[in-house]
């Protein structure tokens, strides 16, 4: 990624308050918001100084795409539109739309020809936007029939989708607790709404045809219009949120950025590499930096929306203290945000800060108690407390409120794991997995779901899925290995102990003691002393009990006497340091000193001195 200064100028200000109206008149009220946050997030000063004299239309394009400079430039908004990265050879490529190489710019008569029918529509899509907030996507699609603008077409398609799925939700419903419901609702007119904008140039209509495109699972061709749309609007964060869906992981990912329409450093793109990882469960170091850089002083610096990015950064790092601290800096600003409580709440529940987490969940309960997140507090609560029946009552309430939380489901099987229901436990798990086969929490449940069962063979496909999600994660490596080790599987087991040390912390023993036994129980005697001989060495230079090391130093010392090892003088070393300790194995350490060392030392000897004569004497002829 380039490194380069860059300042929030005039030009962003006008984006934001262009992004703010565009998304709010088109129904995305998620986008409308994210905008607006960002803006407010800005000083004064930024938000009222002289604004950058950018042409505004009622088309509006309030930030065309621009070539990706290895120069990092100052400004955000680009003043001459220029294509988009081709290669044939790519998957995610986007070929031009002209020879002239701009990308759905449009000609300036195009532009007031659309200008034209937006205004002369203009009272039927006031009207019809009061329906959509009421929720009557009947009527919007019923008074926008004859109108030929782009906007009036985009509400039009848009509450067609939006009815669709309310249809498809109930017939869900209807089949709830049969075998006849599928995994998840099934919208029948998907490919109907896809032909509405097959050829569509304009962004808002290409952001519904990505959307579309992704329910269908044709990924490629979502990713194609999704750059195409934010090529013309990149300021609507629903099209980076459908785009981040299309991805399966950080390879990906990877792979996409290059192709993306605005250079390295906006921070449109440095928030894209941030949520969708996050949404992976797989952020780093680095997307911390990059959550740094965007509330620095030259961009957000009280963006509540970045800091909550930086906090699930923190979260999946682990780092519980500096997240909640986090949130804690969120909340001092706005104590009625509900946006991502609930991963303070899960904060909180590990920590076991019952006296906090009591007082959120009453803080929040009386802001809004039919919010997923809020019901997702309370049954943490309820769950640290081990009051399980109550916390399942408040995560499947979650899920009633919203069938797409994938917190709630995952939450539900551990609750019911707890209440040692796995069958129960699996059908939650199952239904997190419906919802996002990209979350490793579910396939990690799933597994330990079946090895309460004793279904070992099911568990381990769903161990294999949870690593390949997570392939760093020492505890589902951990996990897989032992359930290898159930299976009498001991040479795999110790191979995923071995990928377990990859991710490990430098000082760990519990997996090289693990790999140590699985390696004795396979006669490999000489790597299961090294482990070992690992284990004392890192709790020595931990300065830890002896007690925690004497099993392991006698191992190593009983393997270089008993065994043909060559290193006496460090079986001497430990079996003195064991000796005069008061752990269990001084009598075996004082047993070996006397009767056993003294043997192999001269046997040791007369081999050496065996090796000596015959090197002198030479070779023999007959």
């Amino acid at each position: 990624m380039a490194d380069g200064t860059f300042k929030v100028d005039g030009g962003v200000v006008d984006a934001l308050r262009n992004a703010v109206h565009d998304c709010s008149a088109r129904g995305l009220l998620y986008a409308s918001k994210w905008a607006a946050e960002l803006l407010c997030s800005l000083p004064p000063s930024n938000r009222h100084a002289e604004t950058s004299n950018v042409a505004q239309t009622n088309f509006h394009t309030s930030t065309p795409a621009r070539t990706r400079s290895p120069r990092p430039s100052i400004s955000f908004v680009a003043h001459t539109p220029a294509p988009l990265p081709t290669d044939p050879a790519h998957p995610f490529s986007v070929p031009p739309d002209r020879e002239d190489g701009s990308v759905l710019q449009g000609h300036p008569a195009t532009r007031q020809q659309e200008a034209e029918r937006e205004a002369e529509d203009a009272d039927r899509i006031a009207m019809a936007k009061t329906f959509m907030d009421s929720k009557e996507y009947l009527r919007v699609i019923h008074w926008l029939r004859p109108c030929r603008s782009a906007k009036a077409t985009f509400l039009r398609v848009y509450s067609q989708y939006l009815e669709s799925e309310k249809k498809a939700l109930r017939e869900w419903y209807k089949r709830e607790n049969t075998r006849e419901q599928p995994p998840e609702p099934v919208n029948a007119s998907l490919h109907e709404l896809l032909e509405l904008v097959k050829n569509a140039t304009d962004p808002w209509l290409l952001f519904l045809k990505a959307v579309f495109l992704c329910r269908l699972s044709r990924r490629e061709e979502a990713i194609e219009s999704a750059i195409q749309s934010l090529a013309q609007y990149p300021w609507n964060w629903s099209t980076w949120v459908a785009l981040g869906d299309c991805l399966s992981d950080g390879d990906e990912l990877s792979s996409l950025l290059p192709l993306l329409p605005l250079p390295s450093n906006h921070p449109l793109v440095l928030m894209f590499q941030v949520k969708t990882l996050n949404s992976l469960n797989s952020p780093s170091d680095n997307e911390l930096g990059l959550c740094d850089r965007l509330l620095s002083d030259e961009c957000f610096p009280r963006s509540m929306w970045i800091m909550a990015l930086r906090g699930n950064v923190l979260y999946y790092l682990h780092d519980f203290t500096s997240a909640e601290a986090q949130f804690r800096k969120i909340l001092a600003i706005d104590p009625y945000r509900v946006d991502d409580i609930d991963i303070l709440s899960n904060i909180l529940y590990v920590s076991e800060n019952n006296n906090a987490l009591s007082k959120l969940a009453h803080d929040y309960l009386a802001i809004d108690k039919d919010r997923p997140e809020i019901c997702c507090i309370i049954g943490n609560y309820y769950s640290l407390r081990a009051e399980h029946e109550k916390a399942v009552k408040y995560f499947r309430r979650a899920t009633q409120l919203d069938r797409t939380y994938l917190a709630a489901w995952t939450l539900m099987g551990h609750e019911y794991v707890e209440m040692k229901n796995s069958h129960a436990a699996i059908e939650a798990y199952r239904k997190a997995v419906d919802v996002n086969r990209k979350d490793y929490r579910a396939w990690y449940g799933l597994a330990q779901a079946y090895e309460l069962l004793g279904m070992h063979q099911y568990a381990l496909y769903y161990y294999q899925h949870a690593t390949a999600l997570r392939p760093y994660d020492v505890r589902i490596w951990q996990a897989q290995g032992m359930c290898y080790e159930e299976m009498g599987r001991l040479r795999d087991a110790a191979e995923c102990l071995r990928r377990a040390l990859i991710g490990a912390d430098l000082q760990e023993t519990t997996i090289h003691l693990k790999l140590a036994k699985l390696h004795h129980d396979l006669g490999e005697h000489s790597e299961a002393a090294a482990y070992h001989r690992r284990i004392v060495e890192v709790c020595r230079s931990s300065q830890k009990p002896i007690q925690e090391w004497s099993k392991s130093a006698v191992y190593v010392a009983r393997h270089q006497i008993l065994h043909g090892g060559e290193d006496l003088a460090t079986a001497r070393q430990y079996l003195e340091w064991v000796a005069v300790s008061n752990a269990e194995e001084v009598n075996q350490a004082n047993e070996l000193l006397r009767r056993y060392l003294p043997a192999a030392v001269m046997r040791q000897q007369q081999q050496a001195g065996t090796h000596g004569r015959a090197a002198s004497e030479g070779p023999s002829f007959a």
